[in-house]
């Protein structure tokens, strides 16, 4: 059989091993890690995600790489993750460069433009998220926020003010 289709059970063997022993590795470094590893996506969550498949997938396929340089490049790629989260809770300016800040798209009644424009958001996709949230009125809505992971809020009006959900969201004129 030609080698490029099939050369000998040691490759399979050595793919599925290595498949099985870096995803257990993978698996157990994102457990001792913390739940903040497995939450709701933003961009950098993202990144190290694509570079764990990455990496994992070296692993499995290259007979360059052993596994435990495999399981150090996990460790060091959870290990920075963790890091930068650690101190994006503790410091505003990590915050912002690696989550960025929320976005108000809508406002009392009213789609912001600018905003939307900057989010490359459309009136349709503002109006679908309140839709989803099961609102019929756009009277009914104070406000639409695109959240750093992607995802949409939508924030009912409220009949009382004991605070508002929308702090930290910067509000258009503000």
């Amino acid at each position: 059989m030609d080698p490029i289709i099939y050369d000998g059970g040691y490759a399979l063997w050595r793919t599925t091993v290595l498949g099985v022993l870096g995803y257990a590795s993978v698996v157990f470094l994102l457990r001792i890690s913390g739940r903040r590893t497995l939450s709701k996506m933003n961009a950098f969550d993202l990144v190290v995600t694509v570079a764990l498949g990455s990496v994992l997938a070296t692993v499995m396929l290259s007979k360059d790489v052993t596994l435990l340089q495999g399981g150090l490049a996990f460790a060091l790629l959870i290990g920075m993750q963790y890091l930068v989260t650690w101190l994006s809770v503790r410091t505003r300016w990590v915050r912002q460069v690696v989550t960025g800040e929320p976005a108000l798209l809508f406002f009392r009644g009213d789609c912001l433009p600018a905003a939307m424009r900057k989010a490359r958001v459309t009136t349709d996709e503002v109006r679908a998220a309140i839709r989803a949230s099961g609102v019929s009125a756009l009277s009914e809505v104070e406000a639409v926020v695109l959240e750093t992971d992607g995802s949409f809020s939508v924030v009912k009006r409220a009949s009382g003010s004991d605070g508002s959900s929308l702090e930290g969201v910067t509000q258009p004129g503000a």
